[in-house]
């Protein structure tokens, strides 16, 4: 009987041990329809939940997905709040702040647009056209350089995309610039009427990368750096292309490893 319940707690301190090398990953997921998704339930869908939810297939870690607004994401990724957020753009600002993995898992051959509301009686048909305009931008959000850096626009934060095309239909903003194919999408999800608004004539068109991107302290952790090998399998054996396939999004070639 001793024998018995020696073998029982052995059995027990195994499992536990088991259960406590899985390593806790909070992952972001901001409403960008439809790289990334959340009902009005709560409920997580996108690129970035079925990337990582792959990983974990051959990692040991216990994924939280936390819902939140792109602004709010990206500062509790910033202060270390969050472990994983992913579609972020790049820049030598982010930079400072949170750590990149390559390669991207997002490229989008799209435009950033200027959207007006449909009985809008000015024209942008140049970025000069932008001067004096009130424009809605997203917290945190990165777009093309010049704009970013331009200090005599007239920039609103909004605290998402959703929350700027409302700024706007409430006449509290003159624009709302935005990446043209997520926010068409997103204004089919959400049926906001297309008639309300109208795009300007000028836009900037660009290849926009979307990266996963780490918390500074996350970043310093041994199991950051399994999530970057992780990442490289994925791209190697094909995985990654087959699960960004179906967002309508290219490959993502093993070349693109070293960049």
């Amino acid at each position: 009987m001793k024998q018995y319940f020696t073998s029982l707690l052995l059995l027990l301190a195994s499992s536990f041990a088991f259960a406590t090398n899985f390593e806790k990953v909070v992952v972001a997921v901001d409403h960008a329809p439809p790289y990334g998704m959340v009902s009005e339930s709560g409920q997580v869908s996108g690129a970035i939940v079925d990337i990582m939810r792959e990983m974990q297939s051959s990692l040991p870690m216990k994924l939280e997905f936390v819902a939140c607004p792109f602004s709010r994401c990206l500062k509790m990724l910033e202060q270390n709040e969050l472990d994983v957020m992913g579609g972020l753009i790049r820049t030598e600002a982010r930079e400072q702040k949170m750590q990149f993995l390559t390669p991207p898992y997002m490229m989008l051959s799209s435009s950033f647009v200027f959207y007006a509301k449909a009985d809008s009686e000015f024209a942008v048909n140049n970025y000069q056209d932008l001067v004096g305009k009130r424009i809605a931008v997203m917290r945190g959000a990165a777009h093309f350089s010049r704009f970013d850096k331009d200090k005599t626009l007239t920039k609103v934060e909004a605290l998402s995309e959703h929350n700027a095309f409302e700024m706007l239909l409430k006449n509290r903003v003159d624009l709302v610039i935005a990446v043209e194919e997520t926010a068409d999408h997103s204004a089919a999800i959400l049926q906001r009427p297309s008639q309300s608004v109208k795009k300007m004539s000028y836009r900037f068109d660009d290849v926009i990368f979307g990266h996963l991107a780490l918390s500074k302290q996350f970043a310093e952790s041994e199991f950051a750096q399994k999530i970057q090998t992780q990442l490289n399998n994925l791209v190697l054996d094909g995985r990654l292309t087959k699960i960004v396939a179906e967002y309508n999004l290219p490959a993502v070639s093993a070349a693109a490893i070293d960049n």
